[in-house]
């Protein structure tokens, strides 16, 4: 699966569009504006399954206008970290696969609602784009699972853990939600288009070599002869040369595709160039 991406990364990676994730943010704010205005206009983009049947397909598109929330402070927390979670999605994986990650959520979305509607008659038309926003936050948390974030502006918690509860509120809701009701059977049906998002994508792209014994070996052999000087850093990343004094919030991570013991700040990680054992004594990673 990984190789079938990168070939589709070649073929069609020119064609990937930058920033995607500010254009889905731009579209709920466009949407909360039109809802404000006359909510009848918003009725006409919304997600109808009924009505896509009948010749309107582009619903099929334009429910990513449907904002996730009333709520004007709610909007605003929402562009505010979700634009920051798109942009370090993309940072890390590349504009292509990001795109692909948000397409797919976005089509899995549309085909959960249509198995939905066929298989119970229940018509989706509250679809919004909540369930990619978790899945997104899912693959961010699996990412940077240090990041913190501040809770009520107040108390700070790491992005691993908030996964972790909202992993823990769909497993309640997931159970919890009636087996016998179309609308029981929507929620179920829609934690899992989510939630298949992101183990797919992330059991067909991660590298498995990392937590193989050689490289565990070499990652427990490397931090015992490390013995920092005096109070200097413990960690630099061989491309900018940042240590952990430089931020809080950086992150630093062992390539195991590299031959040697190199290290990589959370930018660098997925973008550095590969240093091979013939490399290795002539130049340093870029």
């Amino acid at each position: 699966m990984s190789n079938f991406i990168n070939k589709m990364e070649r073929k069609f990676g020119r064609y990937a569009i930058p920033n995607l994730m500010l254009y889905i943010i731009i579209a709920n704010v466009a949407g909360f504006l039109i809802n404000m205005i006359n909510p009848i206009f918003l009725y006409y983009l919304n997600f109808n399954m009924s009505a896509i049947l009948r010749g309107q397909i582009w619903r099929i598109v334009t429910y990513i206008f449907v904002p996730t929330s009333g709520n004007l402070l709610s909007l605003i927390l929402f562009c505010l970290v979700y634009y920051m979670i798109g942009l370090s999605l993309e940072r890390a994986w590349g504009a292509f696969r990001q795109n692909l990650y948000i397409i797919s959520g976005l089509l899995g979305q549309v085909i959960g609602a249509a198995v939905v509607y066929f298989v119970t008659g229940y018509n989706m038309t509250g679809l919004n784009t909540s369930y990619l926003n978790a899945s997104m936050f899912f693959a961010y948390a699996a990412l940077f699972p240090n990041m913190q974030f501040y809770f009520y502006f107040i108390i700070p918690i790491k992005a691993k853990w908030m996964a972790l509860i909202s992993g823990a509120v769909y497993i309640y809701e997931f159970i919890t939600s009636s087996w016998t009701t179309a609308a029981g059977w929507s929620t179920k049906v829609m934690i899992i288009m989510s939630l298949i998002n992101f183990l797919v994508f992330f059991a067909a792209t991660r590298n498995y070599r990392r937590i193989s014994p050689k490289q565990i070996r070499r990652r427990y052999t490397f931090e015992k002869n490390a013995k920092p000087k005096g109070n200097g850093p413990k960690h630099k990343c061989a491309v900018c040369g940042r240590t952990e004094l430089d931020g809080d919030d950086l992150e630093f991570r062992y390539c195991s595709k590299c031959e040697g013991q190199y290290e990589y700040c959370q930018d660098h990680l997925y973008t550095h160039k590969h240093v091979t054992s013939h490399e290795a004594d002539h130049s340093s990673p870029q």
